[in-house]
């Protein structure tokens, strides 16, 4: 049998070469476009490999860190201190927890010039440095390098002569005001609030540092250098408040012609405390760290809007001498106040209860017990079961005259416990006010399982102190009082209180002060408001997380998350992008995501990120892409 066999046809290279073609185009198409998805706007020069690149490789993108040992400084110390060691094994700790790659360098190598590759020099305690050093150093950081130091650097020449302030003065544009004294322990050491360096502190927050090293105060001389702190205690010390928060500056962060610096009036090792002072104290450390190399910082404004701090206009009612006099005042500067009442006065005074309900917020009034000994508030504070019924009667009274809601409670005598606040949220409360002391000049969130309480308290002097303890009666004199806390919480970017009692400053002869300082409030930019309306902002923005990256050179990623259980408008959002940007534009990783606004500060490469509403349980992440500025 004959086979036969059909003739094969030849292969058409053309048609396999094409097709190749069309398939590695459309791959790399497809490369390009998931790098873009990820990096925004970038140019091929950027996917070659560079001396820039492979450094970001093998150190995580991180900066390059110098510590300087100072022989020098060393020096100068007793024999056998180890105080500078000390100091360097505690900066060598923190740096390797936050994940930064660093080396110890000598005197002879900032003498000799300062290697490129270093973004972050450290100087710890180095307080004797030499000529040529401070020359070189001067160059490193006016060429772009950023520094962070602590204590008197460079007050003192190699060989341990006092040389002054000369360096602290041209560098970091700050005058040396005074040393911190050994009469305290520790000392009080408050930080602002809504700042770069001080992201995701408490507005207000009092850092404990201990003085065995003799920390530094100083004042700002210099608009490019921001003061982030102050030494002085107003609780404590006398003066005039605004003259000396601006002369106690003890940390401070700027810019020395290209470069960056921030510097601390104290070791990082004198940070004593509690478990929160360490915790605030390692946020302000990394925050500072990646504002020195240039990464993205991102945080929730404590206010909505723009506002630049809060207000509370509080008052106790002992009787209902006078109220007419307040409730004038409000309806003519059209805010509104918070009113804690008595609700056995409220029984004898309904209809004038009514009056003031429509002028802001009804709270209770309620004795808790009295607080006999400060280290006994259990023993010396009711029972949770009498505080508990105490509360819950006087939220009936006076819903009952008010027929509206009673969220908040102020504790006869300004204090509660532990107790106190299981009591509170059986009770259905959703604030305490008190006349505590606490760790910050912004509400606290006190969570207890799925509960919350937010706790206020008092943070000015009210009219007792101005008043009935200094005997101001010139109502100049009043204001002037008032505003200097006020212009103190305007710098911390707290909540101020300014709480009134029937006797005193709601009297006929006093009550023009509180429109005057009411007319500061706004010309201040403050959120006038109630304490209903600032649980009920301060309980939701508590919930909400910001997480941000830098993705490739000119995309910025921002993840906002609402865990909570109920939603949350009105946030801004602050992003320091920490370098100059133009034609920002905003997207978001999935497609359908609600809008949110944006509006960008071009002198301090500032993002606002303004988002409407945020659902209970909602993740969202918005992109930032822009282009730097042509050289």
């Amino acid at each position: 049998m004959e086979m036969k066999f059909a003739k094969r046809g030849r292969i058409n290279q053309f048609v396999i070469v094409f097709s190749g073609l069309i398939i590695l185009v459309g791959a790399t198409l497809i490369y390009l476009f998931i790098l873009h998805g990820i990096f925004g706007s970038f140019n091929a020069a950027e996917l070659i490999p560079n001396e820039k690149s492979l450094i970001n490789a093998f150190n995580g993108n991180r900066a390059n860190v110098a510590i300087l040992y100072s022989k020098y400084t060393e020096n100068m110390l007793p024999q056998g201190s180890t105080w500078l060691t000390d100091n360097i094994n505690t900066w060598k700790k923190i740096l390797s927890d936050e994940g930064y790659k660093f080396d110890l360098i000598a005197d002879s190598t900032i003498e000799l010039g300062l290697e490129s590759k270093y973004k972050v020099l450290v100087l710890p305690g180095s307080r004797s440095l030499s000529d040529k050093e401070i020359s070189e150093l001067k160059k490193y950081i006016s060429q772009g390098g950023s520094v962070f130091a602590t204590s008197g650097t460079a007050s003192y020449s190699e060989d341990g002569k006092w040389r002054g302030w000369s360096f602290f003065s041209e560098v970091f544009g700050l005058n040396f005001t005074k040393e911190i004294s050994h009469d305290e322990e520790t000392k009080i050491h408050t930080l602002r609030g809504g700042l770069p360096i001080t992201a995701n502190i408490p507005a207000g927050y009092p850092l404990n540092v201990a003085t065995w090293d003799r920390p530094i105060s100083v004042e700002v001389l210099d608009p490019r250098t921001i003061q982030a702190s102050f030494w002085y205690n107003y609780r404590l010390q006398d003066g005039l408040t605004r003259e000396e928060i601006k002369k106690s500056a003890g940390i401070v962060y700027g810019n020395y012609r290209k470069g960056r610096f921030v510097w601390m009036g104290f070791e990082i090792n004198s940070i004593i405390g509690e478990q929160s002072d360490y915790v605030n104290f390692d946020r302000l450390f990394s925050n500072s760290m990646a504002w020195l190399s240039y990464q993205p910082i991102a945080f929730i404004k404590d206010w909505p809007q723009n506002y630049s701090a809060a207000a509370m206009i509080v008052s106790q009612f002992s009787s209902s001498a006078n109220v007419t006099n307040l409730l004038g005042v409000l309806g003519s500067e059209k805010v509104k106040a918070t009113f804690f009442v008595d609700p056995s006065l409220a029984l004898r005074n309904k209809g004038l209860i009514q009056s003031v309900s429509h002028f802001g917020d009804v709270g209770s009034l309620v004795d808790l017990g009295y607080l006999s000994n400060i280290h006994d508030t259990v023993n010396s504070l009711y029972n949770f079961d009498t505080q508990y019924k105490k509360l819950a009667d006087a939220k009936a009274t006076l819903e009952s005259i008010i027929n509206s809601p009673v969220i908040g409670a102020l504790p006869f005598y300004g204090i509660y416990n532990q107790e106190s606040i299981k009591a509170l949220i059986k009770a259905k409360y959703k604030y305490i006010f008190s006349d505590s002391l606490t760790d910050r000049s912004v509400p606290k969130a006190i969570i207890r399982g799925d509960s919350i309480l937010i706790g206020m308290s008092k943070t000015a002097k009210d009219d007792y102190e101005v008043i009935r303890d200094y005997n101001l009666t010139d109502p100049d004199f009043q204001f002037y009082t008032y505003q200097e806390d006020l212009d103190r919480i305007l710098f911390e970017g707290g909540l101020y209180v300014l709480k009134l009692h029937n006797d005193y400053q709601m009297t006929s002869q006093n009550i023009g002060v509180v429109k005057k300082v009411i007319d500061d409030l706004k010309k201040k930019n403050f959120w006038i408001t109630t304490g209903a309306e600032i649980e009920n902002w301060w309980a939701r923005r508590n919930y909400v997380e910001v997480n941000v990256s830098k993705r490739g050179e000119t995309r910025v990623a921002l993840t906002v998350s609402n865990p909570g259980i109920q939603s949350v408008s009105n946030l801004v959002i602050q992003i320091n992008l920490n370098e100059p940007a133009e034609n920002i534009n905003l997207s978001s990783e999935v497609i359908g995501t609600k809008e949110a606004h944006l509006q960008y500060d071009s002198k301090n490469h500032i993002v606002f990120l303004y988002i409407d509403d945020l659902n209970k349980g909602e993740s969202r992440t918005y992109y930032l892409d822009y282009s730097l500025p042509k050289a």
